[in-house]
């Protein structure tokens, strides 16, 4: 039986479907440099009380990550299965990201911790289902590799726009919106954000079309959790997603507290109106794209796992190089960072691209389609490397002594270096060295797709 061509996207659909994930980069981006400050630095919180806030709200996205896949591979609508929660999604997600920073000004210590773990949790879940279920979409988005690659590079794109938003204007327009005062500022920005990003999904729910039909009925969530577990690439690709992430969360986490106390910095700009902070964020964002557009052109020509293997140990490599640097090496160090940057690119875009492989491959080896639990290892990956990399600087800064707004002692400056550059390049490496478990090649992946295109084909 000859096979039809899979349906080539078109550039509008794959706008669309790139600018959802620019609500996420402007999200966790902002989340990540801002969070731990605004709670430590500025609500006077212990580091180590956040950073095991942060931790410990993965656990219930251990559970709700995978739940929420399972549910939106089960969903039967006109709009198919995964669209549907871009539409009801979002504006939860909105509302819950401004209520993080909403804190009223007289809690106590204990009352601003509730505050914090309350907000934070209910965000995390909203953001679970909006972006399981955009994940899911990318693996039906088309039946080719190919064409999900492509895709996957627009989405990429977007999130790392989102990363060079935050860089360029983050820091300025919490200074030029609050006045002077810095939590009115961030409350105020991420307001602005949180609009933006609602804006974007809605756009992607629009704009976007599901092409792979769902099978009549779906195995259980124990059976397919079952299936999950015991597919190598799936936990090597998750164990990268997981390390990668952990180590950018975790210079980002520290930044503010490098740039302020190591440094020395008071906020001025270097080079237009960017401050050191600001030039940090958007050459890590900047370099992000390069390695998106890079990783996108290079994934053609060799094993994603050989890429992915090669970036994270250049991420690790840029990283230690970055600790060696003097402090006053502005340019050097945002060239360092730019590097960093095209290795995140890489590390994410392969991804993401391997993680859609690998529901293709499960479909056509165990005949179930789960994509969205598949893919929603790369969702609690992502919180999961936001959270470790959230709670190291707030454990070392604890664990060395850190005095909020006051001259730090010597120990807690080496804290803030240890948890700003050595434990971020230490994740890296076990992440890269995963990749030698990878199983699944570009000779594999093709028989699976001329396969299942047979099979699909077949009338039912």
């Amino acid at each position: 039986m000859s096979q039809q061509p899979a349906e080539t996207i078109r550039t509008r659909e794959k706008l669309g479907y790139g600018i959802g994930d620019l609500a996420s980069g402007l999200m966790l981006n902002f989340f990540g440099f801002f969070l731990l400050y605004f709670f430590v630095d500025l609500g006077g919180l212990a580091p180590a009380a956040i950073g095991l806030m942060l931790l410990i709200t993965k656990l219930i996205d251990a559970v709700t990550d995978p739940m929420m896949g399972a549910i939106a591979d089960r969903t039967r609508t006109r709009w198919g299965r995964y669209r549907p929660y871009l539409l009801f999604a979002p504006v939860p997600l909105g509302i819950t990201m401004v209520l993080i920073f909403s804190a009223p000004a007289d809690l106590s210590d204990t009352a601003l911790l509730i505050w914090a773990y309350v907000t934070y949790t209910l965000c995390m879940l909203a953001f679970t289902a909006t972006n399981v279920p955009y994940g899911g979409l990318l693996g039906v988005i088309s039946p080719s590799s190919k064409e999900r690659a492509n895709v996957t590079g627009y989405r990429m794109f977007f999130s790392a726009l989102g990363g060079i938003l935050v860089g360029a204007l983050g820091t300025t327009l919490v200074r030029e919106l609050g006045g002077g005062d810095e939590k009115l500022g961030i409350l105020l920005t991420i307001s602005c954000i949180a609009a933006v990003s609602v804006f974007c999904v809605l756009t992607t729910f629009a704009t976007t079309k599901e092409r792979i039909p769902p099978v009549e009925q779906n195995g259980s969530l124990s059976g397919d959790l079952k299936i999950l577990i015991s597919t190598r690439s799936w936990i090597v690709v998750a164990v990268a997603a997981v390390l990668g992430v952990t180590s950018i969360a975790a210079r980002a986490g520290t930044a503010p507290f490098f740039f302020k106390y190591v440094v020395g910095d008071d906020g001025a700009p270097v080079f237009l109106f960017f401050d050191r902070a600001a030039l940090f964020l958007t050459a890590l964002a900047v370099g992000q794209v390069a390695g998106v557009i890079l990783g996108s052109i290079l994934q053609k020509r060799f094993e994603k796992s050989h890429l992915l293997c090669a970036a994270g140990l250049l991420m690790a490599v840029m990283t230690m190089a970055f600790y060696f640097l003097p402090l006053d090496a502005v340019w050097p160090q945002t060239a360092v960072q730019f590097v960093i940057g095209i290795g995140f690119g890489f590390l994410m875009v392969l991804s993401y691209s391997m993680f859609t492989d690998i529901a293709e491959y499960i479909d056509w080896k165990h005949a179930t389609q789960m994509t969205a639990l598949v893919i929603a290892a790369s969702v609690f990956g992502v919180k999961a490397g936001v959270g470790l990399g959230s709670f190291i600087p707030g454990a070392v800064l604890d664990w060395t002594g850190f005095v909020p707004d006051v001259e730090q002692s010597e120990t807690a400056l080496m804290g803030i270096q240890i948890a700003f550059a050595l434990i971020p390049a230490a994740v890296l490496v076990p992440a890269a060295l995963a990749m030698a478990f990878y199983s699944i090649n570009r000779e594999s992946l093709n028989k699976v797709e001329s396969d299942l295109a047979s099979r699909r084909a077949e009338p039912v």
